[in-house]
């Protein structure tokens, strides 16, 4: 095969697998992990369902990859949101009105449980959901070293975990309660989180990871 064919074959191996995840996450959104199954997902895009295997090495392998996607599909508009802002007080003030319009759409919402849930039963996958939480934790940093240059590093890493943990914790009150009114800075987890936050910018300390 020349290197052009090589190249089309793996744009057409890219496309096929990313249409797979689409279809997983769908499913997965649409009726939980039950529904992701090897049968439904080959029903849905019109293939053979060893192609699954050929992808993600099995239906484990495409369920962490789905997981992944969902996963990301949910944060991202997160930390994108959150760090909208000047300055790192002023992420933390605007996180819950961010957990709230994300999780106003019903399907972030059962994407973002259906994940929760996975990883709380499932060894494997919450291990896998560590490391992604890792990812955002450093994206965090990363902003903050912009909105900040004159932090060290400590003190950025620090705010960076307050932050995280804000957004995690508002996080779980949308997804245990969907009427949560954190919607404003006045519900518990932004009150606790925000206070320490404002107490990090001015005596950085070392915290846990979390997001």
């Amino acid at each position: 095969m020349t290197n052009e064919g090589r190249r089309t074959e793996t744009h057409r191996g890219r496309r096929r697998r990313e249409q797979l995840l689409r279809i997983g996450v769908d499913l997965l959104a649409e009726g939980g992990w039950p529904a992701v199954t090897a049968r439904a997902v080959a029903e849905r895009g019109g293939i053979k369902p060893g192609l699954l295997h050929h992808y993600f090495g099995g239906l484990p392998g495409f369920h962490t990859a789905v997981a992944a996607n969902a996963h990301v599909l949910v944060t991202e508009p997160l930390l994108k949101g959150v760090l909208e802002v000047s300055d790192a007080t002023n992420a933390a003030t605007n996180a819950p009105q961010v957990v709230a319009t994300r999780f106003a759409d019903a399907r972030a919402l059962r994407l973002a449980r259906e994940v929760l849930v996975r990883a709380l039963r499932d060894p494997s996958m919450a291990a896998q959901r560590y490391g992604w939480l890792r990812e955002g934790h450093e994206k965090l940093a990363i902003r903050l070293a912009d909105m900040h240059p004159q932090w060290t590093p400590q003190r950025r890493d620090g705010t960076a975990s307050l932050l995280a943990a804000l957004v995690d914790g508002l996080m779980m009150e949308r997804m245990l309660d969907p009427g949560a009114a954190n919607g404003s800075a006045d519900g518990p987890a932004s009150g606790m989180s925000e206070a320490s936050l404002t107490d990090e910018t001015r005596h950085p300390r070392e915290k846990p990871d979390r997001l």
